[in-house]
């Protein structure tokens, strides 16, 4: 074995996997929980009313919002990227992040404008230095072991939906139930305990994500003898202008509107445009341009990969447009429009299958750290006992809900100082509320279940091709919004509640999770396939910029949802958004033939 082989990583293993692999499955669950906990609560929390606590938005504002945090999220990755590749490396690239994070949600347990607007702002650039970096550390930890890779991105992959699912589930939970703040300082509890996990625990690495040294030499621009296209000054200075005037306008166009005016750097108009649409227009335009010219100097083969992943990219930002209604316009459909409140049976039901839906997964999960445990606590033993001490507390709160649910419910009674479990014939008025955040979850828990079946798909003969995956991708999407679209038909124009059936919110998030199934991992696979070596790490930031305009697109399409309610009934803006998921399926089964030659053979 060579000094410098990853084989090394094989020594200590947990499930067939190294060790370290599980440190970052921890650490990434962590973050995710975060993350995702407090995503769930963000729109919530502007639009409930002042004496629910929250900020008594218009939901217009809350969407504008909403948009440009998102986008920005995805956008700062290249920021983080740059400097991990560039000057800290990729584990100082993790712990600034996570730091950050960490800083930002606890700002935002405060609760103050100024507060929570800082706590974004150290939340996006902390995703920007945390998200791109983990994926590098197990790309470098199997560069000896490829035919196990697959594997441990599976393993990882579960671990970013056990964190969405927890944290949605509980600091969801915990926000509408109990107060705003708790649901927003339980996030940043948790990031806390992943930032030092990983800090303790980060020699298990070996040298793996330490500060890159400028005397490393590529193989990989030393063996690609493709066409080379450097950046000149000009495009350089084309692209800095793209980027301050889109970052501008994510920042600024929610600031203009949440403030009424009264803050506006776009206060102008040229050639009939507003100073807002004629910024991104003009930025959009230079891009397009841009990339145009340097298509056009690539060799020609290069120039067909290149545009067939543009393609894929487009579709991928409509995809994210639509998907991420998730957090926003749905969630506001399940707290105003949807029956959330079971009776009787129905209720106890509910709380069967939630509580099963919480423990099971919390099992599993301990499980895994109990192995972990085993093979690395003689060397790591604080960072297992910070890991350890999490899920201490993690179990505490499930257990806590569980119980204030059944006593909520009156499945449970206090007598003399103890709790009681009735028998069910005596609980003769069981009334279950299913807070708005739950239906979030599902994602996680759909994924979870369905990831492996559409794993088999994939590895079989009857693999579809990449635009059929994205054309079966968008039609779930379009079916999954046509469902709730429907349940709300009768929904009057104006209506500001309903009590829409819980079920057409189920089958809404088992097609969306079917949808990201076929669209979100195979996108960024088929960059790693279709893109040179060389230029692999600029096209993952090409990417993450359509998902970034996806992100905001989501927001756009959220900010009218009022406006369309009042004047044509909400359930026409679900069908609008069924309508534009459908067309993108057509059109991407419409390009099988033309991107498929452009592809050049690569499935």
């Amino acid at each position: 074995m060579s000094e410098n082989s990853t084989d090394q990583f094989f020594k200590s293993t947990v499930l067939g996997h190294p060790s370290g692999l599980f440190v970052l499955f921890f650490t990434e669950m962590w973050e995710r929980f975060s993350f995702y906990g407090m995503r769930a609560l963000l729109v919530l929390f502007f639009t409930t009313s002042i004496m629910g606590g929250g900020w008594e938005w218009p939901r217009e504002h809350a969407m504008a919002l909403f948009g440009s945090y998102v986008g920005l999220v995805y956008l700062s990755t290249m920021l983080g990227g740059y400097f991990a590749d560039k000057i800290i490396g990729y584990r100082w690239a993790v712990v600034v992040g996570a730091l950050l994070m960490t800083l930002g949600h606890f700002s935002m347990a405060l609760e103050t404008p100024f507060f929570i607007y800082l706590g974004l702002g150290l939340m996006v650039f902390g995703n920007g230095f945390f998200k791109p970096n983990m994926t590098s550390i197990i790309s470098e930890m199997y560069k000896d072991r490829p035919e196990k890779k697959d594997g441990a991105y599976t393993i990882f992959y579960m671990g970013v939906n056990a964190g969405a699912f927890f944290g949605i589930l509980l600091c969801g939970y915990l926000g509408e139930k109990v107060g705003w703040s708790i649901g927003f300082g339980l996030a940043g509890i948790f990031m806390f305990f992943g930032l030092i996990q990983f800090w303790l625990a980060q020699n298990i690495f070996g040298d793996i994500g330490l500060k890159p040294k400028k005397d490393d030499v590529n193989s990989v621009e030393t063996l690609d003898k493709d066409i080379r296209v450097p950046f000149t000054t000009v495009q350089l200075v084309l692209i800095a202008i793209m980027v301050l005037m889109g970052i501008a306008w994510l920042i600024f166009e929610p600031v203009a509107l949440i403030s009424e005016g009264k803050i506006n750097i776009f206060n102008f108009s040229v050639l009939g445009l507003s100073g807002n649409n004629f910024t991104i227009l003009f930025a959009i335009l230079l891009f397009i341009g841009l990339t145009i010219y340097r298509l056009s100097k690539y060799s020609l083969i290069t120039r067909q990969k290149l545009i067939a992943v543009t393609f894929f990219a487009i579709i991928c930002a409509f995809f994210w447009a639509i998907f991420e209604q998730s957090p926003g316009t749905l969630t506001i459909f399940a707290r105003d429009y949807t029956n959330r409140v079971l009776e009787g049976n129905a209720s106890l039901i509910f709380l069967i299958v939630d509580a099963l839906m919480t423990f099971i997964p919390l099992i599993i999960i301990s499980w895994v750290l109990y192995l972990l445990s085993k093979q690395t606590f003689s060397k790591y033993g604080k960072a297992n006992i910070i890991l350890s001490f999490s899920f201490v507390i993690l179990w505490l709160i499930a257990i806590w809900k569980l119980v204030k649910d059944f006593y909520s419910a009156g499945y449970l009674s206090l007598s003399d100082g103890t709790l009681e479990l009735l028998k069910i014939e005596k609980v003769t008025e069981s009334l279950t509320e299913i807070q708005a955040s739950w239906f979030s979850v599902l994602n996680s828990l759909f994924i979870i279940t369905l990831a492996p079946l559409f794993s088999k798909w994939w590895e079989s003969k009857y693999n579809p091709s990449a635009n059929m995956k994205y054309g079966i991708g968008m039609f779930l999407l379009a079916i999954g919004m046509a469902f709730v679209a429907f349940g709300a038909s009768g929904i009057e124009p104006g209506a500001q509640t309903a009590s829409v059936s819980i079920i057409w919110l189920i089958l809404v998030y088992l097609f969306h999770t079917m949808a990201e199934l076929c669209i979100s991992p195979v996108g960024l696979s088929y960059v790693s396939k279709l893109v040179p070596a060389r230029m692999i790490a600029f096209m993952f930031g090409v990417w993450y910029l359509a998902v970034a305009i996806g992100m905001k697109g989501a927001g756009k399409f959220g900010e009218n949802i009022d406006k369309i309610a009042d004047e044509k009934g909400i359930s026409y803006f679900f069908w609008m958004l069924t309508i534009v998921s459908a067309l993108a399926a057509i059109v991407s089964i419409v390009m099988t033939p033309i991107i498929k030659k452009l592809m050049h053979g690569v499935r």
